[in-house]
């Protein structure tokens, strides 16, 4: 759904007022710092700071408001990734608008709630086998970067980026860095 009648359907609820509307990272931590709502909506992948690390900055800056993501990213890393930086819940933007309210008033009330297909399926995923720097290159080898330039990124030599771009490839069990980013990215692992 887009954000703009994300928001109008939500207004449409007598006990919802929607206090801001943000279009990636950056300015949902801004929105949220200028407002205090009591639940901010979050999305994973947006331009800037994605959903995670905003979702980790709106938490620090405000421990009372709570993030519910709302996201077409149902991915059991995402899931596991959202709720270890603070996430209250997480459901699909394909869900019945009503759904979608009920879980903004059960996540005010100091529930969790999360997507139940999703819930399911994470119960069967192994957790992500790859290292913070693994998915660091992982990451830079998504946007089609080579290893000489991701090692000028990252600081690192070009041998150094290679043996983690095969640890990872390794450890997802792909045949090559193009299977491995898409292995990681479905998995919600980067």
């Amino acid at each position: 759904m887009l954000r703009g009648a994300l928001a109008a359907l939500l207004e449409l609820e007598d006990d919802l007022t929607v206090v801001g509307v943000a279009g990636d990272g950056e300015a949902a931590v801004e929105v949220v710092a200028q407002t205090a709502p009591d639940v901010c909506l979050m999305d994973i992948q947006m331009p800037g700071m994605d959903g995670i690390a905003a979702t980790q900055a709106v938490r620090a800056a405000n421990e009372n408001t709570r993030v519910l993501i709302v996201t077409t990213f149902a991915r059991p890393g995402y899931l596991r990734a959202a709720l270890d930086a603070g996430a209250s819940g997480f459901v699909v933007k394909d869900a019945p608008v009503e759904q979608l309210a009920d879980a903004v008033r059960r996540v005010h009330s100091g529930l969790r709630v999360v997507d139940p297909v999703l819930a399911e399926s994470s119960l069967f995923e192994g957790a992500n086998p790859l290292s913070e720097r693994e998915r660091q290159v992982l990451r830079l080898a998504a946007d089609g970067r080579s290893a000489a330039a991701i090692a000028s990124e990252v600081f690192l030599s070009a041998g150094t980026v290679r043996n983690n771009l095969s640890a990872a490839i390794g450890k997802v069990g792909a045949r090559n860095r193009a299977q491995a980013v898409r292995i990681a990215q479905d998995k919600g692992w980067i």
